[in-house]
């Protein structure tokens, strides 16, 4: 093998992995952050989930990175685990798909879809168009890719010592520890699997041996989903390990199969003459009927992964935050479903901040009502963790917002950004409230016990009224209607307790530092109210732009 044939073995291998990075980008682009709302469906219907999984990585051709993707949703909480064992067994369905496209030989028209795909990404505007146009390009370059490799390899065909190396894998133990080993180096199943059948097609290897590289290289892709679960939560490591239990249940399996029936001999029989097509039928038969044994046992793996990696002894589990997220940020922000995961941290981590600001707004109310300092102490530290999220919450939006170029996605944390400014007010406002205490502490300011039922109706109010955002309900419009109506309400409990503020000064029964102080209560009220309203109208244009 020349020089000449070297580097173009290495450039096919550098356009298959191109045009498969191309393939997903595309996709994530297109589907964006509705890859939540299809896993959110899916309940516990396993042959639903079984599907599911095999439709993505069909249109992917990776299941490493289905894989990836449902161990980072599995980490964010947004699946569970059992759910994630059927998208597996689906995953590793759906990557037979690129084998049987080679066999195919797909690659004769592999020009027309990069051209197309080029085509739709530089002449058209709509977003979606140039989206699916990635999807095109990236499936012509991995066929161009393909092809190269297979030119390059035609020299190995007259070396003796090649074909002597390849002999050597009929040898089981052999084979499966040099294809999982190949496959764990460059991450890619398919390619791998690709660059097998390119071998088998030019008469290099047997297809005695090619089997158990095969089922080697079904093992060596969960190398990819171990490396990303590297500082997730337990639930995200148990996942990759069912990923590595279903195939090397699977080649243990076909391994006995294959040494003691004839399989070889009739997947043989199906494509006789195409060897290129007999491992993209093992490769189909090996996944299919995995699962298919697998599948009645779903639950009895996630429970066995639970064995074997057992939550710590204290019972905590560890949940993640913006700043795990962000520290693992280059371990593949491109990665299909990443937006989704990222977005629905964000989400979390936002409504925990709303949740802390509505229980502080609380505190404040009570430390006014009751005169008490400590609860003022209390509301301040509460507040620097409201402030601290606030910053990290920003930072984590501009990080998202600059490797994110799809325009819904955009629009969705846009609107998530302006929810955090809005809880970050509330916040203040309570504070203001919680304030006071202290120059009613200075100036024995006590509030008549007309105006103290006043503001125990303001905290009642303001306490639904962010419940109520808390908890959306599926009628968008109704549920912001009621939310508008709770704010009205606030505007009208405002003006009224204005008025009845001005006849008790009118009959002497407050002091004139009581009434300054009650009046900056009430503006403070009644901006609360607006932040809250303005909080329920973004999340109801996420749930539109969703």
């Amino acid at each position: 093998m020349e020089l000449t044939d070297f580097l173009g073995l290495l450039g096919g291998l550098a356009l298959f992995l191109y045009g498969m990075q191309m393939m997903s980008e595309g996709l994530e682009d297109a589907a964006g952050n509705r890859m939540k709302q299809i896993l959110e469906k899916l309940t516990s219907n396993r042959i639903l989930g079984v599907a599911v999984g095999a439709g993505i990585t069909a249109v992917i051709q990776s299941s490493s990175a289905t894989t990836v993707m449902v161990v980072g949703f599995v980490n964010s909480g947004m699946m569970t685990l059992r759910q994630a064992v059927w998208i597996i067994m689906g995953a590793n369905i759906g990557t037979t798909i690129t084998g049987q496209l080679i066999a195919l030989d797909v690659g004769m028209i592999a020009p027309l879809f990069a051209f197309m795909g080029v085509a739709m990404v530089v002449f058209l505007k709509a977003p979606k168009i140039r989206h699916i146009g990635k999807i095109f390009a990236g499936l012509g370059v991995l066929f161009i890719g393909m092809d190269m490799m297979g030119a390059s390899m035609v020299p190995l065909q007259n070396s003796p010592r090649f074909i002597e190396l390849m002999t050597q894998f009929t040898n089981p133990v052999l084979g499966i520890l040099a294809g999982a080993v190949f496959t764990a180096i460059i991450q890619s199943s398919s390619a791998s699997v690709g660059i097998l059948q390119t071998l088998a097609a030019g008469g290099l290897i047997p297809f005695s041996g090619a089997v158990y590289v095969l089922f080697g290289q079904n093992i060596g892709t969960c190398i990819t989903a171990v490396l990303a679960s590297i500082g997730t939560n337990r639930n995200a490591k148990r996942t990759t390990l069912i990923h590595l239990m279903f195939n090397i249940f699977g080649t243990i399996m076909f391994t006995l199969l294959c040494i003691n029936l004839p399989v070889t001999q009739w997947i043989e029989t199906l494509t006789p003459g195409r060897p290129s097509a007999q491992i993209a039928n093992m490769h189909t038969t090996f996944n299919i009927v995995t699962t298919l044994v697998l599948l009645p046992l779903g639950g009895k793996l996630a429970s066995l992964a639970e064995k074997l990696l057992p939550d710590p002894k204290d019972g905590m589990v560890i949940k993640p935050n913006l700043q795990t997220l962000q520290d693992d940020w280059g371990k593949g922000h491109n990665v299909l479903g990443y937006t989704a995961i990222h977005t629905d941290a964000l989400r979390q981590e936002i409504e925990r901040m709303l949740k802390l600001a509505g229980e502080n707004l609380e505190r404040c109310y009570n430390a006014v009502l009751h005169t008490d300092r400590t609860a003022l102490q209390a509301a301040e530290e509460a507040e620097e963790v409201i402030d601290g999220l606030n910053r990290d919450i920003s930072k984590y939006i501009s990080k998202i917002l600059v490797h994110n170029n799809t325009d819904q996605d955009v629009a969705v944390i846009e609107e998530y950004f302006l929810i955090t400014g809005n809880a970050e007010r509330i916040g203040d406002h309570a504070l203001n409230i919680g304030g006071y205490v202290d120059v009613m502490h200075r100036k024995a300011i006590i509030f008549s016990e007309l105006a103290r039922k006043e503001i125990e109706e303001m905290r009642e109010i303001t306490r639904g009224a962010i419940y109520k955002v808390l908890h959306r309900e599926n009628d968008i419009t109704k549920w912001l209607s009621e939310i508008a109506a709770m704010e009205q309400q606030i505007d009208d409990m405002t003006v009224t307790y204005r008025e009845n503020h001005l006849n008790r000064m009118r009959q002497g029964l407050c002091s004139e530092e009581a009434c300054v102080l009650y009046a900056e209560l009430l503006t403070d009220f009644e901006r609360i109210g607006d932040h809250v309203l303005n909080i329920a109208q973004a999340y109801s244009k996420i749930g539109i732009q969703n």
